[in-house]
């Protein structure tokens, strides 16, 4: 069997929040500044993170989930990357043991070693006992060490470090500065393209990480973490069920929920993709779909309001038939009205009717699958992660389901040539559904078939 290693590792947490998208960016940066070659992945469904991790390490950042993606679809990235990279890096997601499956899941599946990345900010002695849990709550886990974060002194570092049972885990300490944090918002980080000194902050944090033991490794110290990756079974081609289709997708600041593994699945199916900007282009591309991904409509509300002009072509591209598949943000900004948390109402594009709300609140968290009628190459699975909810007289043509959770998950609503649903699909589980949601309903089958209890990863 064909093998390549290559030095891995799972920067893990025991909760969000402590910073692992900080360490992880800093030694993609680190070691891409020493001329390394580092290929980063992301754990779970996340758009955000990857907006940091590709430009610290200057390469395509995909995601990593034993359901979302699926076991093979891992084994192929790894696989991939470990033989053009010298390094590997995977972010995990919320807590080591959160969530079915888990970060831990995969670095065991996977025999990834586990950097763990603790807020130690308001804690000294509890740092060992933490450490100590995370390490050996589960057996056979490798373990790479630990890394203490938002320390206030190096006289608190030094407790924190005595408080190790094992001297040699401790990898070292970042202080508690602001100058390369991550800024944050109500849906996670602010994407790295809409922060002007987002290099000189990946910077600041690589500077202070080359600091600590971490930091400090080189070529011959990350062989420690050598992982094997086997060569995967050979995948299917995908048919070019959407040979000479061409797909418009709304791509900027307001639309940018984008994971590049769907791009490359249509891109597979053979379809020609073309871009645009609904907050600064006035007209849509010449094009036979359109995909509106999920974003941050509520933040852009008022110029995507003033673009009449872009709504009206959407109004005509529909009205001929060619189909639009929104998601989430892209289906709320076809709403006719968009209210902010702040109560203000602006009025949206009106090809579909009703509202949505912004929440203080999360509405809806966690993963989802979408089953097509006609499709029997099996479900499209994703997620949703939202703040607002709808308020629309449309009634669902069908519902996603929820692993282990009984009852509907989130509504697809059909309306002429529109597909909208909060769901965020991930386009590589089934290319046959997703060719059935850009191909007109002559040629497609994108109905929703009967809901059917999801099984439990």
């Amino acid at each position: 069997m064909t093998t390549h290693t290559c030095p891995a590792i799972l920067v893990a947490a025991p909760a969000s929040g402590q910073g692992k998208t900080t360490v992880t960016a800093a030694l993609a940066r680190l070691h891409t500044r020493a001329g390394r070659r580092v290929r980063v992945f992301k754990c779970g469904p996340d758009f955000l993170d990857p907006h940091w991790l590709t430009l610290a390490s200057g390469a395509p950042v995909y995601q990593l989930d034993l359901w979302m993606t699926g076991e093979a679809d891992c084994r192929a990235r790894l696989f991939a990357a470990a033989r053009e990279a010298d390094l590997l890096i995977v972010e995990g997601v919320m807590g080591l043991f959160d969530g079915e499956p888990s970060a831990a899941d995969l670095a065991q599946r996977f025999g990834l070693p586990v950097l763990a990345v603790v807020d130690a900010s308001a804690m000294a002695g509890t740092f060992g006992a933490l450490a100590f849990g995370l390490q050996h709550y589960r057996a056979g886990l490798r373990w790479a060490g630990v890394l203490a974060n938002r320390v206030a002194s190096e006289r608190h570092a030094g407790m924190l470090q005595s408080s190790l049972r094992e001297p040699e885990h401790w990898l070292g300490a970042l202080p508690r500065q602001t100058d390369f944090s991550l800024p944050e918002r109500h849906l996670g980080l602010v994407a790295a393209s809409e922060v002007g000194d987002a290099m000189v902050r990946l910077d600041a944090a690589a500077d202070a990480l080359a600091a600590t033991p971490l930091g400090q490794m080189g070529a011959d110290d990350l062989q420690r973490w050598q992982v094997c990756f086997p060569a995967p079974d050979a995948a299917p081609t995908p048919a070019p069920l959407l040979q000479g289709t061409t797909i418009a997708i709304a791509r900027d600041a307001a639309f940018c929920f984008v994971y590049d593994a769907n791009l490359d699945g249509l891109r597979a199916l053979g379809a020609e993709l073309v871009f645009f900007s609904p907050l600064a282009d006035a007209a849509l591309p010449a094009c036979d779909a359109v995909w509106l991904p999920g974003g941050y409509p509520e933040l852009h509300a008022e110029r995507l309001s003033a673009n009449t002009a872009l709504r009206d072509g959407l109004r005509q591209h529909v009205a001929a038939n060619k189909p639009v598949w929104a998601e989430c943000g892209g289906m709320m900004v076809l709403f006719e009205q968009l209210r902010g948390k702040d109560g203000v109402a602006h009025a949206m594009w009106g090809l579909l009717p009703g509202q949505v709300t912004l929440q203080k609140r999360l509405a809806a968290l966690g993963p989802q699958q979408l089953v097509l009628a006609g499709v029997e190459e099996g479900p499209l699975r994703g997620h949703t992660f939202h703040y607002s909810t709808c308020d629309t007289p449309l009634q669902p043509a069908g519902r996603t389901t929820s692993p282990g959770r009984p009852g509907p998950g989130e509504a697809l609503y059909r309306h002429g040539a529109i597909g909208a649903s909060y769901f965020h699909a991930w386009f590589p589980s089934s290319p046959a559904a997703v060719a059935a949601l850009f191909l007109p309903s002559s040629r497609g089958c994108a109905v929703p078939a009967q809901e059917a209890t999801m099984p439990a990863p």
